[in-house]
């Protein structure tokens, strides 16, 4: 079946033209317009196989190119294009920052002590509460003084009691006597010569046979007696030296005692926790204060093993707390001896200087190590980086267009932001690219 087609031009002639391919009669207007006149089927077919084949033509004849000129926005495409964006290039600096790891951890007090009296007593005054910061023997509680007090002039009587039986004036300090000088061995060693002397005086007249036995047996007999005797009076002066020895320490346990009775901060810290209210009676060991010294702070770090050779004592730590912008320094001044096998981490303290007390026991932190503080590394402004899709990216020029170029970022450092990879030194950058596409034709701004 093929299909006669007439042309109609715009002096009005008709020109007939057989198609093959069975397409309908069409008729062109003057104005260019495509319109169908006729349409004579060779044969007969079906009504919906006439409209399915004109269908055809429609869209055959509309993708045809028109002779009239295109419409006003594709002549400016064609003319003109896209006006060129101006941007401001800048360059990749080469920089040297440091190189560091980061981990989190817990903050910890130096020192954490739970604080009682040494001596029993009933407690007549504290002066601490909790969140009290308190100096390096600043009194915080104190017992009833009274039964102190009584034990020291106590024992302060004994002891002018044991250095008057030694001969010794009643206050002094210096306990030292010999025992040859005190009344008690001077008293036993005259009649010790006594003795002896008379002893002689006999003996000698035994030999002259001018008296008896019994008489010479007397004398000796007196001279044992009075040599135990002095010896017996040595011996007292030592007890008596040992006794004023004791009453000395006696009235030192006194005299703490009573200073026991005030209790004093160990150390620079703050009031955790108070455990007991005046007017209790508290046993000697009873707890009073929990105080924490919170300056210098410890910082308990887990370090991943892969990190642990690189860390060294002494290396700075940078510290970040939640709620808090600023940050603390401190430095690595213990490691464990050993990697933990449950996590395989290296744990390590930090000190961390608390000075003014802004930073809390028990604080969750963030820390830097510095490692290597001065690695080399690529900045560029953090503005050049382009985010979409979880992809970084930085816009170059080339040829008056905007070019990709995928990086890799790494630290930021205030403004800047380091490229681990992408990007060399020195290569151009457009510096706040905004919303600009590669491809888009571009002017570079002095």
């Amino acid at each position: 079946m093929a299909w006669v087609v007439k042309v109609i031009g715009k002096d009005g002639d008709h020109q007939p033209a057989v198609m093959t391919t069975g397409l309908p009669l069409m008729r062109w207007t003057e104005k260019g317009s495509r319109n169908v006149q006729s349409l004579r089927p060779e044969g007969k077919r079906s009504m919906v196989r006439s409209l399915l084949v004109l269908a055809m033509v429609v869209l055959l004849l509309t993708s045809c190119e028109s002779d009239y000129p295109a419409t006003g926005a594709a002549q400016q495409n064609e003319q003109g294009g896209t006006p060129p964006r101006p941007v401001r290039l800048v360059a990749a600096v080469a920089d040297t920052v440091p190189r560091g790891t980061v981990v989190t951890g817990t903050l910890a007090a130096e020192d954490q002590v739970v604080l009682s009296f040494k001596v029993a007593g009933r407690l007549s005054g504290i002066s601490v509460d909790l969140g009290s910061r308190v100096r390096k023997g600043q009194r915080l509680a104190h017992l009833d003084p009274t039964d102190f007090r009584l034990r020291v002039q106590q024992a302060e009587a004994a002891l002018q009691q044991a250095r008057a039986r030694l001969g010794l004036p009643l206050n002094g300090t210096d306990d030292r006597v010999e025992p040859e000088r005190t009344p008690l061995v001077r008293q036993a060693r005259a009649m010790f010569d006594e003795a002896k002397r008379t002893h002689d005086r006999m003996d000698t007249l035994w030999e002259r046979q001018l008296i008896s036995r019994a008489e010479l047996d007397a004398a000796a007999a007196n001279l044992q007696v009075a040599e135990g005797r002095y010896q017996d009076a040595i011996e007292e002066v030592r007890i008596r030296q040992a006794v004023l020895a004791e009453r000395r320490s006696e009235l030192k346990i006194a005299r703490q005692q009573l200073i026991d009775s005030e209790l004093l901060a160990p150390s620079d810290g703050a009031v955790r926790q108070r455990h007991a209210s005046v007017g209790e009676y508290l046993a000697a060991g009873t707890p009073i204060i929990t105080m924490v010294r919170i300056h210098p702070l410890r910082l308990r770090l887990a370090v991943p093993e892969r990190v642990a050779p690189s860390i060294r004592i002494g290396q700075p730590v940078n510290v970040k707390v939640e709620g808090d912008h600023n940050i603390y320094r401190g430095q690595v001044a213990r490691l464990s001896p050993a990697i933990n096998e449950e996590d395989r981490t290296l744990l390590i303290e930090a000190e961390v200087s608390n000075e003014d007390g802004r930073l809390r026991p028990g604080a969750f932190a963030e820390a830097e190590i510095v490692i290597d503080p001065g690695e080399p590394a690529v900045l560029v402004p953090a503005s050049a980086i382009v985010t979409f899709a979880g992809l970084e990216k930085v816009l170059t020029v080339q040829d008056g267009m905007s070019v990709e170029k995928r990086v890799q970022t790494g630290r930021r450092f205030g403004d800047r932001v380091e490229i681990v990879s992408g990007l060399e030194p020195d290569e151009q950058v457009v510096a706040e690219p905004g919303n600009l596409v590669a491809g888009q034709p571009v002017t570079v701004m002095p």
